[in-house]
């Protein structure tokens, strides 16, 4: 079998972001990839839906890698590359040879995923370790744990995710957990519990964070002429970020994760 040469694989990108801070440690490149199944009804990228678009390029991992590499000596050894969306792991293929091309320079990777592209299969599961085997980091979108409502919120069943976070943790691959807390939406006490108690049996979780709804992408569903159903609803209020809190327990993975490190 022939070297693969996974510096030409190509994917189709939206934008890229030179010093993200907030998706994984430290200062990251960013690299948005174009297309998503999920129609979630906060999304800020809602440009980033379709797979072909005027807006996104079709680039070779050799062009990311050579942009991303400008930027190295800001990263310090924390940062490094993160994958995200629309929805990375619709183009499989491109991220594992991005992240096999940065493994070779030390970059430390990340994979932003909502996991909806997962599927329980022994051929599925072969092309994801590959994947796995030069990912750092997985931060893992759980937006609904009620399968009716993930529905509402998605407009796409959430069994698959579930079974994503699952895999990660069998898996031992570190994970960030997020929840984005919309009022109305996201934000109902028994469901929280429940993702609560769900994220609980995962072995790998290093951090799990809510993440208060913006109205910064709402412009983005004006300009493509999709009316935004959430138009009015303002950000939770800081009880209800703390309530999301305390009810998922979540200060206690950060909290445990500082003692681990301390030792």
């Amino acid at each position: 079998m022939s070297e693969v040469d996974y510096g030409q694989v190509t994917g189709m990108i939206h934008s890229t972001e030179s010093f993200g801070s907030v998706d994984g440690p430290g200062i990251r490149f960013i690299i948005f990839m174009q297309g998503c199944k999920m129609r979630c009804q906060y999304c800020h990228n809602p440009d980033t839906w379709e797979l072909e678009t005027n807006q996104s390029t079709v680039r070779t991992v050799s062009d990311v890698l050579q942009e991303a590499m400008q930027y190295k000596h800001f990263w310090g050894d924390k940062g490094g590359i993160t994958v995200s969306g629309g929805e990375a792991m619709l183009q499989l293929d491109f991220i594992t040879a991005l992240f096999i091309e940065a493994k070779k320079h030390g970059i430390h990777t990340t994979l932003d995923t909502c996991g909806f592209t997962y599927r329980p299969t022994d051929s599925y599961h072969a092309k994801l370790d590959q994947l796995l085997a030069v990912t750092d980091l997985v931060l893992l979108d759980l937006k609904e744990i009620d399968p009716e409502q993930h529905k509402i919120v998605t407009r796409q069943p959430n069994t698959n995710i579930l079974l994503f976070a699952r895999y990660l943790s069998d898996k031992g691959i570190p994970v960030w957990i997020r929840h984005v807390l919309v009022p109305g939406l996201t934000d109902f006490d028994e469901h929280l519990e429940r993702l609560g108690a769900f994220v609980a049996t995962l072995k790998n979780v290093d951090k799990f964070e809510i993440l208060p709804y913006h109205t910064m992408g709402e412009f983005k569903w004006r300009e493509l002429g999709i009316p935004y159903t959430l138009a009015g609803v303002k950000p939770p209020s800081k009880e209800r970020v703390q309530n999301a809190k305390d009810i998922m327990k979540t200060e206690s993975y950060t909290e445990y994760m500082r003692r681990v490190h301390h030792h």
